[in-house]
């Protein structure tokens, strides 16, 4: 684990008693999740520096599909965020955990079926 996440770890396991619980480097399919919550099909990512680079950026851009084609929520955080206020990182992420999963729009109804015979009745 890198610097930013041991210290976002600790924070989340000192909020544990409040709130849904989180597992480190769990494995999801072809990849590993920084951070996990099973309750809130939730998936934390802490990115550094190298995420902003275009190699990385597209290799983010499949593992964020692919998560969120097995309906995943994503949340990324930027590394300097959690050296800065791993706190209220910490607090944001469980909130986030917490929060209901965002509405899906209504199926549309179907178009009633075309009338057999050609058309109205007189």
């Amino acid at each position: 684990m890198s610097p930013p996440e041991v210290l976002l770890w600790t924070r989340l396991r000192i909020l544990r008693g409040d709130g849904p619980t989180f597992r480190r480097q769990h494995p999801i399919g072809p990849y590993i999740a920084d951070f996990h919550c099973a309750a809130a099909k939730q998936v934390i990512e802490i990115d550094g520096a190298e995420h902003t680079e275009l190699g990385q950026m597209a290799h983010d851009a499949r593992r964020d599909a692919y998560l969120k084609a097995l309906g995943y929520r994503l949340l990324r955080c930027p590394a300097g965020d959690v050296m800065r206020d791993a706190d209220d990182v910490a607090q944001g992420i469980v909130e986030a955990a917490l929060a209901p999963p965002p509405s899906r729009p209504a199926a549309r109804a179907a178009p009633p079926p075309p009338l057999r015979g050609g058309g109205a009745r007189a």
